[in-house]
């Protein structure tokens, strides 16, 4: 036995008890060092607090004026619990405090008098709130409404389905909707409605300053192009069964830097790809895959794309496919999402990311985490 050992067994258990574990060392650091801890834990954790120590009493009455609100019924056991606690804390705020972050995330329906109370608070505030993210089951009409007089929003996240006497209705995105300050935008169970006279729905070219979207599970009315057109657009993300009803995306985006897929529907793309550098993409059925293939074409200056194994693993099955020409000429990085992070030359064809780095032969493959 190591000496350091024999010391550890002869310490008495009272002088180690007296040494650690009377000392609150966490109690005694100053307020702006426990309140920037508590800034990153969730609402109801911050209030639970205050059982600690009587240190913490009062410690979590800092959330009254934080700037930031984030508000989540997972946090509950029970709707009413989480219902009676949001009210509780609207209540308790100061209205002159400011409210910068709102973070709604209610699972199921929520309360009509609880959603009309958050909402008219957002509304109180609406030239100082800058990021606002709802995810509810309710109607969209007051929802949309707070939205469009919050005119200094920069960050918007919206997933919310519109619950009527039949079941889950559609929820229009509005074709107006004057937010001049805004960068992300993140929906998810939308319908974007075609322009007058036109098959084709265009509903992001008022955003002059949008740098980032991302588009969920989103369906198309009377419409079968979806255009995204933005001239500040950098970052685009279509992820799951996006854009359900469009059997074609347009892109006019000169600015597009990332883009990202991940998809089971069936759709063409088109427009000049020609500014992207970063493409992340996951494909999983045959058609699906010829297109993205052809989408290849036109990204001559991508210098990282990163695929998932299950993508390759179908193009495999599919050799004519890996007589389509790409370009893929600068390419630096190639990098495939493996579950797990574990893979095997078994599991990931050789042809296939031969064929890949046809253009560029010295660039790096790495395996990610899926």
């Amino acid at each position: 036995m190591s000496n350091s050992a024999k010391e550890e067994i002869m310490i008495p258990p009272d002088t180690k008890r007296g040494r650690y574990h009377d000392q609150d060392r966490l109690s005694d650091l100053p307020d702006c060092v426990l309140l920037h801890i508590l800034s990153f834990l969730n609402t109801k954790h911050v209030v639970q607090t205050c059982i600690l120590s009587p240190r913490w009493k009062d410690l979590w009455k800092a959330i009254l004026t934080s700037t930031t609100l984030t508000l989540h019924s997972s946090h509950f056991s029970t709707k009413k619990g989480f219902a009676k606690f949001a009210a509780k804390i609207i209540t308790l705020r100061d209205t002159k405090t400011a409210l910068h972050s709102l973070d709604l995330d209610c699972l199921g329906n929520i309360e009509p008098r609880l959603l009309k109370k958050i909402l008219n608070y957002v509304d109180s505030h609406n030239t100082q709130i800058q990021q606002l993210a709802i995810n509810v089951i309710a109607d969209s009409d007051p929802i949309l409404s707070c939205v469009s007089s919050c005119r200094a929003l920069t960050s918007l996240k919206l997933d919310f389905r519109h619950k009527n006497y039949h079941g889950f209705g559609e929820t229009l995105f509005p074709k107006s909707l004057d937010l001049p300050a805004l960068t992300n935008l993140d929906l998810a169970n939308f319908t974007f409605c075609a322009s007058d006279n036109a098959d084709c729905a265009e509903p992001f070219k008022a955003f002059n300053s949008l740098n980032s979207l991302t588009i969920s599970n989103c369906r198309g009315r009377d419409a079968r192009i979806l255009r995204i057109s933005n001239a500040t657009l950098a970052n685009l993300t279509l992820r799951h069964t996006c854009c359900a009803d469009f059997t074609i995306i347009e892109l006019s985006t000169p600015s597009l830097y990332t883009f990202s897929f991940y998809s089971t529907f069936d759709m063409k793309l088109c427009g000049s790809l020609s500014s992207v550098k970063q493409v992340d993409i996951d494909a999983q059925t045959p058609f699906l895959i010829a297109n993205v293939l052809s989408w290849l074409q036109d990204f001559a200056n991508v210098k990282s794309l990163t695929v998932t194994l299950i993508t390759l693993q179908i193009l495999s099955v599919f050799p004519h496919l890996l007589k389509v020409k790409h370009s893929l000429c600068n390419l630096k990085s190639l990098k495939v999402k493996v579950k797990g992070g574990v893979a095997t030359s078994e599991t990931i064809p050789d042809r296939i990311v031969d064929f890949l780095l046809q253009n560029s032969p010295t660039a790096e493959v790495d395996l990610i985490d899926h």
